[in-house]
């Protein structure tokens, strides 16, 4: 599926032109000015997977921001927004082949990261009141309760609780059903399957990062199967080979200047990776 079709960042002379306005010298960075435009990187052309590769620094997660912005797209955490974002994004231009659906977003590192910490700060939290309830089922069960008053009720109750159970049973009863556990491999591909829905455009800043490859590889299958049969679109920025491989992708290779379209093995980072293990292959042959 293809929402977004094409979108175009300006170039260097509108940038010139833009600067020789401004009358404001405080700042030592026009961010995101000159990022995209200094590798001559104008305009792309989307599949139902698009890839923008690079080393840190390419402006991969630069060009994901901006075109986010542009479009309004939803997103957990703040990011690096700069004072002239929108005057940058006011010189952006783009296209769609239909609208663009409500549910799309923007995932980045930094979301999947807060959404692992949320998780186990929950599960420290219920830990917590785990050792409160088992410190009141001890007092409730050995202690010494008289009621006194009516006041003194809804403590009985609970007295008369703790002992005509055991321990664990207690607890169970008295407290919520503690959030599973998970790796952050695990946790980190939850958060993907429940943010991305059918039908919508997802833009991705280096979705790998927290996975090992193991977990990479169910993340491709995920991407694949929601882009083929599910109607999503994609674009990634990422430098993991398992997400390059991706079927049909395509990738823009922002470590060239100008910026080009080139097959996954064309890639010079994944050409390295190929010439370390061909240099080392006697080695799994043992």
């Amino acid at each position: 599926m293809i929402y977004l079709s094409h979108f175009d960042f300006p170039d260097i002379g509108t940038e010139e032109a833009w600067q020789d306005t401004v009358k404001r010298t405080c700042y030592d960075t026009y961010y995101p000015f000159f990022v995209l435009s200094r590798r001559a990187f104008q305009m792309i052309d989307f599949e139902p997977v698009t890839i923008l590769y690079g080393g840190n620094g390419s402006g991969k997660s630069t060009a994901l921001n901006v075109i986010a912005e542009k479009l309004k797209l939803k997103r957990d955490t703040l990011y690096n927004r700069s004072n002239f974002f929108e005057e940058y994004t006011a010189f952006c231009h783009y296209r769609t082949e239909k609208r663009v659906p409500g549910a799309s977003r923007i995932i980045t590192s930094d979301d999947v990261f807060d959404f692992m910490l949320t998780l186990r700060n929950m599960n420290q939290g219920i830990d917590g009141m785990r050792d409160e309830l088992l410190e009141k089922y001890m007092d409730r069960k050995y202690g010494h309760f008289q009621m006194r008053s009516l006041a003194d009720y809804d403590e009985l109750k609970m007295v008369n609780e703790a002992r005509r159970k055991t321990q664990s049973q207690y607890v169970r009863t008295n407290l919520q059903n503690n959030i599973p556990e998970h790796s952050n491999g695990e946790s980190a591909l939850m958060y993907f399957e429940e943010r991305i829905q059918d039908n919508g455009l997802y833009l991705l800043d280096e979705p790998e990062n927290s996975l090992a490859p193991e977990r990479q590889m169910e993340l491709r299958r995920f991407l694949e199967v929601s882009a083929e049969s599910f109607g999503c679109q994609f674009v990634i920025a990422t430098h993991s080979p398992f997400l390059l491989s991706m079927k049909n992708a395509k990738i823009y290779d922002l470590d060239d200047v100008p910026v080009y379209v080139k097959r996954w093995t064309e890639l010079p980072g994944i050409r390295m990776y190929y010439d370390f293990f061909m240099s080392h292959s006697d080695e799994f042959d043992r």
